[in-house]
């Protein structure tokens, strides 16, 4: 899927022939026809695109572009009008979040969902448990249940994978917000996706924070052979990470391909500054 030609919005939005970023049935991540309204208003209308096994993929565009909507139409918060969403060849339908958690897609926010009490081990100690489903989440609420050593090692894992394995017993209050959001991230990598939706990871970092996270979200692609869809204003940070890009623009996709020979692209620059130029 790299170094393809820019496509242009009546490329992409026409599914026949199956065009780059259009599904084919054998995508990992497949978006056909996606349209989710708000009050008679298309914020996503007629959204065709598709994530490779293992490939990086970013979602950008201008504010109101209806990324963060697509999102939420592919994780199960929101319920498309029309158009089908399918992982590894199986229809989401209407399936909740949390199933669709368990068939494989991990997802961060763009604001930090934390609980500033707990510690950091602790926030993925609940997720690993969450995802084994052994039945003592009710016993967590009445501090009965102790970690086993399996759930203990498979939290020291995904800490020290994504660098913060030193601060396993610091509690979240104590931590700045780029730890906040690799806590986040290491939250999201406990379940072993095989999709990881991140949502502006970002948002509020400062420079060296945020190329600390380019270099994790890389890493977990390259090495671990994790798929990434990435909706992020940070274009320095998306040409590092991504394969490809798909431009959306007042709820549609205007354009994907490469990132330097989209971000060129004429119409795709109008979309960001108003100017062809």
């Amino acid at each position: 899927m790299r170094g393809r030609k820019v496509l242009r919005p009546q490329e992409v939005a026409d599914p026949t022939g199956a065009p780059d970023g259009v599904s084919d049935g054998g995508s990992l991540l497949s978006v056909t026809g996606v349209t989710k309204s708000f009050g008679g208003i298309a914020a996503v209308r007629d959204v065709n695109f598709t994530v490779e096994s293992g490939e990086s993929v970013g979602l950008v565009g201008p504010n109101g572009a209806g990324k963060t909507t697509l999102f939420n139409c592919i994780c199960g918060q929101l319920r498309p009008e029309r158009g089908t969403v399918e992982l590894g060849g199986t229809a989401l339908g209407r399936l909740p979040t949390f199933q669709r958690a368990r068939l494989g897609i991990g997802r961060t926010y763009q604001r930090v969902e934390v609980f500033t009490d707990m510690t950091v081990a602790e926030h993925l100690l609940v997720a690993e448990r969450a995802r084994c489903t052994g039945g003592q989440l009710w016993r967590d609420l009445c501090n009965r249940s102790h970690p086993t050593p399996a759930e203990l090692k498979r939290v020291a894992e995904v800490l020290d994978l994504i660098g913060i394995g030193d601060r396993a017993d610091t509690p979240v209050s104590a931590l700045g917000l780029g730890s906040c959001r690799l806590v986040e991230l290491a939250r999201a990598l406990v379940a072993d996706p095989v999709l990881l939706l991140a949502d502006e990871p970002s948002s509020g970092l400062d420079v060296r924070e945020t190329q600390e996270l380019a270099n994790v979200l890389r890493t977990l692609q390259r090495e671990r052979g994790m798929a990434v869809l990435l909706v992020e204003h940070d274009l320095h940070m998306v040409a590092q990470v991504v394969d490809r890009v798909v431009v959306m623009d007042l709820g549609t996709v205007i354009a994907h391909g490469a990132f330097d020979e989209v971000m060129a692209d004429s119409t795709v620059r109008h979309a960001y500054l108003g100017t062809s130029g």
